[in-house]
């Protein structure tokens, strides 16, 4: 068999050739680059790097692109995969003639590589070529560190995880690099997607409502990445979440009603005043951000002047946060006669001190409160709380950068090919 493959990589226009030969030490089994049984060793495989030195190992420049060339006159590369040593795959692209190979996802700084390359003589008869190799490590870089939220624990079936970056990333390339190998797995699986809030925080939900008693992990495979120029991924501590039951409370404001559903099956249906005239209740659906047995309220908290008709100072039993600026479902023991008939609150969901301890007691963060039919604007997607289940899923999906990109990793069919061969 007279095909070569050489695999280097790419440096602008320029190359710069070490061959792997007689004197070279590289990875692998006796210092050869070529794996043994059942793969054909024959050939040699060059690399381009200038962090190559004739007479010691070579590390590939991580900053630089992999590519493979098939040398020999009658033969092409039928397939290659590149995977380092934590299983991240390298994507790339292979040329429709065989002729070459290129990686299109970057390499990481500081790892260890496994390159597997099958090729084809002009007889049809197949070879294999193995090189592990070594990247090196940037000598200037700035730090990208992931920290995903919330804190570990049970939570309701619509809270999203969150991602917080330690630096921002504005340019749709390397955001798509970033979201790429943030990683979010549900059992049982589900649809689900990133969504960019800002410069420095992506917010993950499904389609729908997670599952009921869903396990849900989030994971960086960001560390030693390249993201952008002199940026680099970090380490990221891993997430776990589980969700319970499916709670949601449905508030309609027009009928002074909040109906309570637990798996999709009514369990109780409380008399409620939402905001009044000037202090309408917001619409749409909110997740429970936190429980506090006692909150004390205050009308100037929300810009109304001390002294004035609507002016309050009340001390605030069984508070369910559903929104940063304060909006609560509580007990408010003081309206009791206008629940079930009319809206005479600030904003905020009032029931009888009994049914707010009720429901203090069977709801969790992550829960769903839904609010229809007030005069209120609908709850803001960010910034408030989590609003993220306003957005339709297409809007949603909007917000990910890899919207028409190319998937990451081997397709079910590459894990096939990709299963030990016989010896």
């Amino acid at each position: 068999m007279n095909l070569s493959p050489r695999i280097r990589t790419v440096v602008s226009c320029t190359t710069l050739v070490v061959s792997l030969g007689a004197g070279v030490t590289a990875c692998g089994s006796g210092g050869q680059p070529l794996s043994a049984k059942p793969y054909d060793a024959a050939g040699q495989i060059s690399f381009n790097s200038p962090t190559s030195d004739g007479g010691k190992a070579v590390k590939v420049d991580p900053d630089k692109p992999l590519e493979i060339l098939a040398t020999g006159d009658d033969g092409r590369i039928t397939d290659v995969t590149a995977i380092d040593a934590s299983g991240r795959y390298v994507s790339g692209e292979l040329a429709a003639d065989g002729s070459r190979w290129h990686s299109t996802s970057p390499l990481a700084a500081g790892v260890h590589y496994t390159v597997r390359v099958s090729t084809e003589d002009g007889d049809g008869a197949p070879g294999r070529k193995v090189l592990d190799f070594d990247t090196g490590t940037p000598t200037t870089k700035q730090v990208l560190n992931v920290e995903f939220g919330p804190e570990a624990g049970k939570y309701g079936v619509g809270q999203p995880v969150t991602a917080a970056l330690s630096v921002p990333v504005k340019d749709k390339a390397s955001r798509a690099i970033v979201e790429r190998a943030l990683k979010v797995d549900s059992t049982p699986s589900v649809e689900g997607a990133w969504h960019w809030v800002d410069d420095k925080t992506l917010h993950y939900r499904p389609k729908e409502y997670w599952p009921t008693n869903a396990t849900i992990e989030a994971h960086s495979n960001l560390a030693g990445i390249k993201i952008g120029e002199r940026l680099w991924g970090g380490n990221a501590k891993s997430l776990k979440l589980t969700t319970g039951d499916q709670l949601v409370a449905v508030t309609d404001a027009a009928a002074h009603a909040m109906t309570v559903y637990r798996d999709g099956q009514q369990i109780k249906r409380i008399p409620v005043t939402t905001g009044k005239p000037g202090f309408e209740t917001r619409n749409g659906v909110k997740v429970v951000l936190s429980k506090e047995y006692l909150v004390r309220m205050r009308g100037t908290t929300i810009g109304i002047a001390e002294g004035s008709s609507d002016s309050y100072d009340l001390p605030v039993y069984y508070a369910t946060r559903v929104t940063w600026s304060g909006e609560y479902v509580h007990a408010a023991p003081w309206s009791v006669g206008n629940q079930g008939y009319a809206n005479v609150s600030h904003g905020c969901t009032g029931m009888s001190t009994a049914n707010a301890e009720w429901f203090f007691n069977n709801v969790r963060a992550g829960d769903i409160v839904k609010v229809q039919n007030s005069n209120g604007k609908t709850m803001d997607p960010f910034g408030n709380g989590f609003g993220d289940w306003n957005l339709d899923w297409t809007k949603w999906r909007n917000g990910s950068a890899l919207v028409g990109g190319i998937p990451d990793g081997p397709t079910p069919q590459d894990r096939a090919r990709l299963r030990p061969e016989p010896a």
